[in-house]
């Protein structure tokens, strides 16, 4: 297991470099001076004379892409004061450096990302096998119909229309709103329940479809035919045997769909105002504020490959095969 998670880390580290630089070329390759985009609408002459003297233009790119990987490591000094590593630059519209900024507003996206991936998982998979196990009955036409309904929605669609109903006509949910999980749990719950079961919903829908394919193929396998002819319980055969195997596709799927999933979670956050990572990128797009924008692209870049590590670590618990290969 060691071996494999070092060599998943290692090509992590060479996946976030060349984004990093891709990135970074993307940031300096806009007609536009980028001190003067940096400086924000209301800048001033010394200020943009700062900026051009703290961001290095005068260097060549490949020297200014250095110095910004080191201070991601190492901090940079700015004319403004010190920026401690981990420097992802800072943002001269707010004054601060950008870590702090992405720091203060990554809490919100994670709990709305792993809150709704909780819901879709639970709802999703429980009720694919409900429709697995009980295949060509009512219960199945309604779940597979369902799920095909569900799959249409959106967020920016659903999210409103929960508003309204839930919060305004029935009373039977809050605002939204993100509290702080340590300084008050029943809040943290209360406030963001309904961004999670919006956000869960398209993927509720794709992986009940999956959860019920991936069983029922598993159930036609010959070592589950096989221990159902030794007489074993229908319970055992159904979690022992068809339901770790159905699991591998569906962990695969997941590592893929966990980019997806913080996409979904920024436009959730942006439909319910709530003070994430995808609020923070539209907020930096209007003021252009590009330190900050490149900040946030590269926070999000290496959470999603984090969290694709933990799924690879996964999966290969659940098939040793991995390990090998």
């Amino acid at each position: 297991m060691l071996r494999f998670l070092v060599r998943r880390s290692l090509g992590a580290v060479v996946i976030l470099l060349i984004i990093s630089a891709l990135t970074f070329f993307l940031f300096y390759s806009i007609p536009r001076d980028p001190a003067l985009l940096a400086c924000g609408k209301n800048c001033t002459p010394d200020a943009l004379e700062v900026i051009r003297r703290n961001m290095g233009i005068d260097k060549p790119v490949p020297v200014q892409y250095w110095e910004y990987m080191v201070g991601i490591f190492a901090g940079r000094d700015y004319a403004v004061g010190p920026c401690p590593a981990p420097c992802l630059g800072y943002s001269f519209v707010d004054n601060t450096p950008v870590w702090d900024t992405v720091l203060d507003r990554f809490p919100t996206t994670v709990s709305l990302a792993l809150g709704g991936a909780a819901v879709f998982l639970t709802v999703g998979l429980g009720t694919g096998m409900l429709a697995a196990a009980r295949r060509g009955t009512l219960v199945d036409k309604i779940v597979s119909s369902g799920s095909l309904v569900l799959s249409s929605l959106q967020i920016y669609f659903v999210g409103p229309l929960a508003i309204a109903l839930f919060v305004y006509q029935l009373g039977w949910l809050s605002q939204p709103e993100y509290v702080n999980l340590t300084d008050d749990p029943a809040g943290w719950f209360a406030g963001l329940i309904l961004p999670w079961c919006v956000l869960s919903i398209i993927f509720t829908a794709n992986y009940t479809r999956m959860a019920r394919s991936t069983m029922i193929e598993q159930l036609q396998e010959d070592h589950v035919r096989t221990a159902r002819a030794k007489g074993m319980a229908r319970r055992t055969v159904f979690f022992r045997y068809a339901w770790r195997g159905s699991l591998i596709p569906i962990v695969t799927i997941f590592g893929v769909d966990m980019g997806s999933l913080f996409g979904g979670a920024m436009i959730t956050e942006f439909t319910f105002t709530l003070p994430g990572l995808g609020r923070l990128a539209v907020e930096s797009v209007v003021n252009t504020n590009l330190p900050m924008l490149m900040g946030v692209m590269l926070f999000a870049a290496t959470a999603i490959i984090l969290f694709n590590i933990v799924v690879d670590a996964a999966y290969a618990l659940i098939d040793p095969r991995v390990r090998l290969s």
